[in-house]
């Protein structure tokens, strides 16, 4: 009997030892499974971080042309992404929606400058023109994987609710979010920024202005989102 519970002492002894071990090389392992996964993170901020300045860059070569839209592209993105988080929207946290919104007009690069900047209404040749821009950038970006939701942005940015707008003429839902989201963002700068040929006017007039069109230009329930951002004109100031 002695010789029987010596035995099982020695067994208990040896479990134990061995669990302690093993527990020593899961915790191991997991060490390293937490420093590989830091590591990982900490190269895709990067890989993030080198994207944003791409797209920044391109999008500033765009606006290069025109010295009357400054900062327009970044702050239709502060915009559309502020709306998009008023209206609680799962696209706020794409990374991919705001390169969309800063590279929206990346192929008015191919829009001749004599109608770019044309102070006067465009004729109808003119405007098949410019509104082309929003097929070029599509095609531009169309080969670069990791902007697949941004294209559609660039390419449906000037839909409207109702069908009427460009380059597919589609409506309603079919109307990517990111793109009715911009459409508000879009419209609203270009409202309360100074152009050669008139003043921008104050954003509590902008916001009517954009009110007013909800259903026909723009999709209603993110015109309600635009209405609960309370920080557009803070954005106004800061990026300029």
């Amino acid at each position: 009997m002695t010789e029987a519970r010596h035995e099982l002492e020695t067994l208990r002894s040896a479990l134990a030892e061995q669990t302690e071990e093993t527990e020593q090389q899961l915790g191991r392992y997991a060490a390293a499974l937490a420093e590989s996964f830091q590591r990982e993170q900490e190269h895709v901020r990067r890989l993030r971080d080198s994207y944003v300045a791409t797209v920044r860059a391109l999008a500033n070569a765009v606006e290069a042309r025109d010295a009357y839209t400054g900062k327009h592209a970044e702050r239709v993105a502060a915009y559309g992404l502020a709306i998009a988080r008023a209206g609680d929207l799962a696209l706020a946290d794409d990374p991919e929606i705001e390169f969309g919104f800063l590279l929206h007009d990346i192929g008015k690069v191919a829009v001749p400058d004599a109608i770019l900047f044309k102070p006067d209404r465009l004729t109808d040749v003119e405007r098949v023109v410019m509104e082309r821009h929003t097929i070029i950038g599509w095609e531009i970006l169309r080969d670069v994987d990791f902007l697949a939701e941004a294209k559609l942005v660039v390419r449906h940015h000037h839909e409207r609710w109702d069908g009427g707008g460009y380059p597919d003429g589609l409506a309603g839902a079919e109307i990517p979010l990111a793109a009715r989201v911009f459409c508000i963002a879009d419209t609203f700068d270009a409202l309360t920024t100074d152009r050669p040929y008139r003043p921008g006017m104050d954003a509590n007039r902008a916001r009517d202005v954009i009110a007013a069109n909800a259903g026909t230009q723009f999709d209603p329930d993110v015109v309600e989102a635009f209405y609960d951002v309370v920080e557009l004109s803070d954005i106004a100031r800061e990026i300029r």
